[in-house]
């Protein structure tokens, strides 16, 4: 088959040859990933994405050489003022040639790129994509992600969900991020997105709707006291996670705040949303209106005017559904549960916290740092141990740099302080942001502290030697420690945000 004369020049012929050399690199990679099940975040992004733009582009240029070409022969050949528009003449040879080339080129090609768009939208949905492409920047949410219950659900049903409007939202806000990757100008830790989640009603709802009914649960949250005998320590709760009496539905209990009949607002002193000096409740059955307000952090009427309220939804109290970095004091419980780290081990869980509470420059020097100085440790304070047990220390070590690596990131700076979890009141603020007793209104109404409100303790004390409630009536909380009852006017993290 002949080609027509204008197909005769170096761009055309360049851009044939780069189209050819890419879609024979495509279909190499491709047939390695399949019969070698070779494939990376880095392989799928050359197949799907780099190699197919210079494909395209280099189909670009053969009409782009051959235009150039046929206007150079004709102005040779004619007049400009005799140029004439081309003739399709079917009878002419060359006219069905290049028909032909053209008709099946262009069927060849949206064949081929329809697949790559295809693949392409699937693998920038993934999460591999997602998580592994911008390695050390996506590093900690790819690794917490994967430690949490929403494992099995891709990032962008989270975070774009449905609809073509959130999708190209999140893919042009996906440009300035690309961006900021190349040319390092990503904050350290990236900060939360808070202001452009999109409503929990549209995404978490999808799976998680308030006119569901949830049972209540019964937790055992199993600790270990930093003593020299890693003392432990149960706390067998029933969560109130619906009403006591089912009829009820989501008229009390922990769900009480998404009450479809209910409507609870705030306002947030800090981005963060860690301070709420200002928080609204509306029955919307009555119309009833209760303002709460902090007297020792009033908010003038500039500031109520030009801070956002916020409607309370799932995200205010799950604001870390699958980013979630673990406390050190809760993960190394864990591991001490496990049998991970050996309870034998004297002064194991304080010696952690001493550990876990520095800060370190990188993973590696952490990794070093944990090795010396679990080995020093033992070495001058208890060298029968090292030397009869050095198997448990050495599984503990390795147990510790684990924990440390799943949740703490020098390098991007990322660890639980960063990233507070407000479910909960232990180790962070949490609940007590508004039940806290400090919140009050025009007629001396507080927004309670009584721990009852959200769980009933079932059982707690010491394996053996456990205090256990009556069907009616739970127990009143006993702190492991004897602070007296500081723990009824203190806030739990004035403590244990210190890892204790």
């Amino acid at each position: 088959m002949k080609l027509p004369n204008s197909a005769r020049n170096w761009l055309s012929l360049l851009g044939a040859g780069i189209a050819a050399m890419n879609l024979f690199i495509i279909g190499f990679l491709l047939a390695l990933s399949f019969f070698y099940n070779l494939g990376s975040s880095y392989v799928g992004l050359f197949i799907y994405i780099i190699l197919p733009m210079f494909f395209v582009g280099g189909l670009i240029l053969i009409p782009i050489g051959m235009v150039r070409t046929n206007r150079k022969l004709k102005k040779h050949l004619l007049p400009e003022d005799k140029l004439e528009w081309p003739k399709i003449d079917f009878n002419d040879p060359k006219t069905r040639n290049a028909s032909m080339v053209f008709m099946v080129g262009t069927v060849f090609i949206l064949i081929i790129s329809s697949m790559g768009s295809y693949h392409a939208f699937h693998y920038t949905e993934s999460v591999e994509f997602c998580g592994k492409l911008c390695h050390q920047v996506m590093a900690p949410e790819h690794t917490a992600y994967h430690q949490s219950s929403h494992e099995r659900v891709k990032c962008v049903e989270c975070h774009v969900g449905e609809g073509t409007g959130w999708y190209m939202r999140s893919k042009l806000s996906g440009l300035y991020q690309v961006y900021s990757v190349l040319t390092k100008k990503y904050p350290k830790p990236i900060l939360t997105p808070i202001e452009n989640l999109r409503p929990a009603r549209e995404t978490c709802e999808q799976c998680h709707w308030p006119e569901k009914f949830y049972d209540s649960k019964l937790k055992n949250k199993k600790s270990y006291l930093a003593d020299e005998t890693t003392t432990d320590h149960n706390i067998f709760m029933k969560m109130k996670t619906s009403a006591n009496i089912s009829a009820k539905g989501l008229s009390e209990g922990i769900h009480w705040h998404i009450n479809p009949d209910v409507k609870i607002e705030y306002i947030a002193s800090t981005r963060t949303r860690e301070t709420l000096p200002w928080v609204r409740y509306t029955n919307l059955k009555t119309g009833e209106v209760k303002l709460y307000l902090e007297p020792d952090n009033l908010l003038s009427q500039k500031e109520i005017d030009s801070l956002k309220t916020r409607t309370m939804d799932c995200l205010d109290c799950h604001n870390r559904p699958s980013h979630d970095y673990h406390v050190p004091q809760n993960f190394i419980d864990e591991l001490i549960s496990s049998g991970e780290i050996s309870k034998q081990l004297p002064d194991i869980k304080v010696l952690c916290m001493d550990i876990l509470n520095q800060d370190y420059p990188s993973t590696d020097s952490a990794m070093i740092a944990i090795k010396s100085q679990v080995l020093e440790y033992y070495d001058v304070m208890y060298p029968e141990i090292l030397k009869s047990n050095k198997g448990d220390v050495n599984k503990a070590i390795t147990s510790i740099q684990k924990g440390f690596s799943s949740n703490i990131f020098p390098e991007m700076g990322v660890s639980w302080k960063a990233y507070p979890n407000h479910l909960g009141h232990l180790e962070t603020n949490g609940c007590f942001r508004c039940h806290n007793d400090k919140h009050v209104t025009d007629k001396g109404e507080t927004i309670s502290r009584d721990c009852n409100l959200c769980h009933d303790i079932i059982s707690q004390g010491k394996t053996g030697e456990m205090e256990n409630a009556t069907i009616d009536k739970p127990l009143e909380f006993k702190h492991p420690i004897d602070i007296d009852k500081q723990w009824e006017t203190q806030l739990c993290s004035e403590c244990h945000e210190q890892l204790y």
